[in-house]
């Protein structure tokens, strides 16, 4: 779907209602060099980064990602400071 649509007097867009019905009602609003880009966030997005990840990702335990996470940040890092 797409289509026109226009800013009312106070700058709001209206969202047609099977394009909320498709992607939801929360969406983050990305500036690009081209134009705009609305992009849906999801009710529970770590449920859908799960979703989308693979196996071994969505059984690890949050400490361990976190822990790999803060390894990743660390040899990043020291690659910038050398």
């Amino acid at each position: 779907m797409s289509g026109e649509v226009r800013t009312d007097k106070r700058g709001r867009v209206t969202i047609p209602k099977e394009v909320r019905d498709r992607y939801g009602k929360k969406f983050r609003l990305v500036e690009l060099d081209s134009g705009i880009k609305l992009v849906p966030i999801p009710d529970d997005p770590l449920e859908e980064l799960r979703a989308a990840a693979s196996n071994e990702l969505r059984e690890a335990p949050l400490d361990d990602l976190e822990e790999a996470a803060r390894e990743e940040a660390r040899e990043q890092a020291s690659e910038h400071v050398r």
